[in-house]
């Protein structure tokens, strides 16, 4: 039985976001998309607001579940019985940060497994900081984010 995680801030999630998610759910039993409450970086929507707007995105998804969590993903990970962790690369500086946590993650829990997806090409330049400035300044984000995601971006930047 395969359950993989698939953690990240998501803030906001973005259609490169559920592309991966599709993606994985197709491989394995169960993908837990893991939204980590309190990342080193500031944030625009609340945990229970990204773990809400999440659950819409990937409603569609029957062996998907929306989780919070806080602390080291591999204990998530653990506490979860995932043995795979999911993460999605865009570009170079991504497989380079990722490389670094997964050699950190395999010293901590060598019984998990690392499998990346590549971004679909349509998905590339999207980033959950670039769309937040866009919406910011008033600019069309509707075919980079789910619909509902759109429309909690331009309530928040009302």
């Amino acid at each position: 039985m395969a359950i993989a995680i698939y953690p990240g801030s998501f803030d906001p999630v973005t259609m490169g976001h559920v592309d991966i998610a599709e993606r994985a759910a197709a491989l394995f039993e169960q993908l837990i998309v893991a939204v980590y409450d309190e990342p080193p970086k500031p944030l625009l929507f609340t945990t229970k607001e990204r773990v809400a707007l999440m659950r819409k995105a990937l409603a569609h998804i029957p062996n998907v579940r929306v989780e919070r969590y806080d602390g080291l993903t591999v204990e998530f990970a653990r506490k979860m019985k995932a043995n795979v962790i999911v993460r999605g690369l865009r570009m170079s500086s991504d497989f380079e940060r990722e490389f670094e946590m997964a050699l950190m993650n395999k010293k901590l829990a060598p019984e998990l497994e690392l499998v990346c997806f590549m971004t679909n090409l349509e998905f590339e330049f999207i980033s959950s900081s670039l769309l937040k400035d866009v919406a910011k300044l008033g600019g069309c984000i509707d075919d980079l984010v789910p619909k509902h995601v759109a429309a909690a971006l331009r309530e928040k930047f009302r």
